[in-house]
């Protein structure tokens, strides 16, 4: 397809961040905490902002960040360059920016690397056209949200000036007003009472896991095979851990019975006891990512994305109480990761300024949505999650071949563009 200056510019700096593989890692090296990939990522991110104006700085490579105007309000744009791991099934380069007819194909153009270059490149037109900036904007780049621990974030809110408002360019138009509660569990089988002598399966708990294969102590070989999808959505994927368990056919299995008895190829906990529903937010969803094994134990690790009513401890003691009378009480559930909902004021100045930039340019009046997802806007008081996808369009985030219209990528930064324009009048 025929592609103006302006887009592509914003496809080869997209090229040049998609290229480096920033999966989120523990490390030890101070000057990459979370990885090599993600530390490169960040140093060219900021060198990209420098070049287009913007006055940048790496905070002690935890986080880094692009300031433009030197009074008013400090308005936040958050993005992050950390990406989920490319898994299997891709027909392209996942590290590669790929176009195919009218859409480009690599791991992060829809999360969350082509909407922060959408939004470089919004401000860069802006600079470029000299547009009055009233207030200032600060591009924040993360480098560690989907692993869910978010210590870029912490170490923003410690040590750098915290914003008045703004966006995170990480979920869906027209905008979000709600996010659920998010809740990660591990769930502890004793291995001595499963048939498993090994088990391997999933990538990352807010990914479907996409493949699994164990090892049963009478010598047979299991495998399965899935398709990921972002955990928030589990149905949008085929998660080949609960296939696998479809196939066990070994009944004197405290792991096989938890899996035929309890989640029976359910998203919502109902055979779990762990379902919990409201008019609002909508139905919980569970995703089962990872399972592993050691000499001791299995452990299953459950994304669970729960209503604004909802309370963690109880819907656990809730599946506890199931597993009890089920026979599983030697079954032991761990909390390790619970972060509360988010609910913002639909009819807010910020909120009503983002929708008019997305009603003007594309005509929808539809209203802001609830969304089972975890962005940024958990982060920091007054961040509504905005962008990129748009009504109707196939999710492929966290998916083989994760894809989007170059013509949406495209109308995100123009919505971004005009956005930021009302935010900074």
């Amino acid at each position: 397809m025929e592609m103006d200056k302006a887009t592509q510019d914003l496809l080869k700096d997209l090229d040049e961040i998609v290229s480096i593989n920033s999966v989120s890692i523990e490390s030890d090296d101070p000057q990459a905490p979370f990885g090599k990939g993600a530390a490169e990522a960040l140093e060219k991110t900021l060198a990209l902002c420098e070049k287009y104006g913007m006055k940048a700085k790496n905070c002690n490579h935890m986080v880094g960040y692009a300031d433009y105007g030197d009074k008013g309000d400090l308005i936040g744009i958050l993005c992050h360059l950390d990406v989920v791991p490319a898994g299997d099934g891709w027909s392209s380069d996942p590290f590669k920016v790929t176009i195919k007819g009218d859409k480009i194909y690599g791991r992060g153009v829809t999360d969350d690397k082509g909407p922060a270059m959408a939004a470089i490149h919004a401000m860069k037109e802006l600079i470029e056209e000299k547009v009055p900036f009233n207030h200032r904007v600060r591009l924040i780049f993360g480098q560690a949200e989907e692993t869910g621990d978010w210590k870029d974030m912490d170490y923003y809110l410690a040590h750098e000036d915290h914003v008045d408002y703004g966006f995170t360019p990480d979920a869906e138009f027209p905008a979000i007003y709600c996010e659920k509660g998010i809740a990660n569990l591990k769930i502890s089988f004793p291995k001595d009472q499963t048939a498993f002598d090994s088990i391997q399966g999933g990538n990352a708990t807010n990914m479907v896991a996409d493949s699994c294969e164990a090892q049963l102590k009478n010598g047979k070989t299991l495998k399965a095979q899935g398709k990921s999808a972002h955990g928030s959505t589990p149905w949008d994927g085929d998660n080949a851990i609960v296939k696998l368990f479809k196939e066990v056919e070994e009944e004197d299995c405290l792991l096989t019975r938890f899996f035929q008895d309890c989640v029976k190829g359910e998203n919502n906990g109902k055979s779990l006891g762990g379902y919990w529903s409201d008019e609002e937010s909508g139905e919980i969803s569970y995703n089962y990512g990872i399972i592993e094994s050691d000499q001791d134990q299995v452990r299953l690790y459950v994304d669970i994305r729960y209503p604004i009513t909802g309370k963690i401890q109880d819907i656990i003691q809730n599946i506890e109480k199931v597993l009890e009378e089920k026979g599983l009480g030697a079954v032991k559930i761990d909390l390790i990761r619970d972060e509360a909902f988010v609910h913002l004021d639909q009819e807010g100045p910020v909120m009503t300024k983002l929708l008019e930039a997305y009603r003007e340019k594309t005509g929808d009046q539809s209203p802001a949505k609830v969304i089972g997802g975890g962005t940024y806007a958990r982060a920091m008081d007054g961040i509504v999650a905005f962008g990129p996808m748009l009504p109707g369009r196939e999710a492929t985030e966290h998916m083989p071949d994760e894809n989007i219209l170059i013509e949406d990528l495209v109308l995100a930064k123009e919505i971004y563009k005009s956005a930021i324009q009302k935010l900074v009048d």
